[in-house]
């Protein structure tokens, strides 16, 4: 079958505030710009009931800022692909490629903003009641759990923020960590402390998850003893770190120990003309407000390296 073929100055790779905000920039620098997502688009923040912590919007629900974001693009009329499904990337090369179903897409220039996924605990159970009480997401999922027990497992600012949204719906919320302390913000742990309906199990690790046709027990294990005890749940949230999308990029590019993209801080990758920006690179913090910004810093990037080669042309 021949494919149809599309030509761009840039290609962004991720729907989410690191890729919309590349838009914003390389549209508004005169670039002719595409953006791709294998998800609809809003990335991650998507799924947050509230976020509190962008500048200018003391509260605001995570698919409405998206949303703000969205309708920033569309008034550059930069070109939008949800819900592709991606076979292959090419990275090497002066005209880097996209290979979807249909169609290829091409450019001289790719910023890779693919985000990054919930990691997996990797235990027994956890692949066979996916979406059977096992979920990575407490505002998709919260309400199946009305009057019910549920578990997360983590000790960041979304386990302790899932944790506490979860209360809305679950009788019982149990939070389980593995060290005895937080890594969670100050003011997220005093939410989740305060929160009658949250009990905490501290030092331990979760090692089996147990039911028929759904969730019913985890087992835990105490990091001191290793004791195992059964706890009662009907839902599993792990919220244990994150796992960059890079599967069909990884054998191209330099990646961190942890899978994450290496840049510069001009956001430039080890390949001459791609440009990394938000959760998908390696970077102290991962929040909306860093992911824009660096969505920023890489689309300016994109924009001078599309006027040098253009340049050269010219000469």
């Amino acid at each position: 079958m021949i494919k149809k073929e599309l030509n761009y100055d840039v290609i962004i790779l991720g729907a989410g505030p690191a890729g919309f905000s590349c838009a914003i920039y390389t549209a508004r620098g005169n670039l002719k710009t595409a953006v791709l997502d294998v998800n609809m688009f809003g990335g991650q923040p998507s799924n947050y009931l509230e976020i509190e912590n962008y500048p200018g919007f003391p509260i605001i629900g995570g698919c409405e800022l998206m949303e703000k974001f969205e309708q920033h693009i569309d008034k550059f009329g930069v070109e939008k692909f949800p819900m592709v499904e991606i076979k292959n990337i090419k990275l090497q090369g002066k005209i880097k490629a996209v290979e979807c179903n249909d169609t290829v897409y091409k450019a001289p220039c790719i910023i890779i903003a693919t985000g990054a996924s919930n990691k997996k605990l990797n235990i027994n159970g956890e692949e066979e009641f996916k979406c059977r009480g096992v979920s990575y997401c407490a505002v998709c999922d919260g309400a199946f759990y009305k009057d019910k027990t549920v578990t997360v497992i983590g000790g960041g600012n979304s386990a302790l923020e899932e944790a506490v949204y979860l209360t809305k719906y679950a009788k019982k919320v149990y939070v389980v960590h593995r060290r005895n302390d937080f890594r969670a913000d100050k003011t997220v742990q005093e939410r989740a402390l305060n929160n009658s309906k949250i009990e905490f199990i501290l030092n331990c690790i979760p090692v089996e998850i147990q039911g028929d046709n759904t969730v019913k027990n985890i087992v835990l294990e105490n990091i001191a003893t290793k004791e195992k005890t059964i706890l009662e749940t009907q839902g599993v949230f792990p919220y244990i770190g994150l796992c960059p999308n890079t599967d069909l990029i990884q054998n191209q590019i330099k990646l961190n120990n942890q899978g994450f993209i290496e840049t510069d801080i001009n956001m430039q990758t080890s390949i001459e003309g791609v440009y990394a920006a938000g959760d998908v690179r390696n970077t102290l913090l991962r929040q909306v407000i860093t992911a824009a910004a660096d969505g920023a810093i890489a689309a300016q990037s994109a924009v001078r390296y599309i006027e040098s080669i253009k340049e050269n042309i010219k000469v």
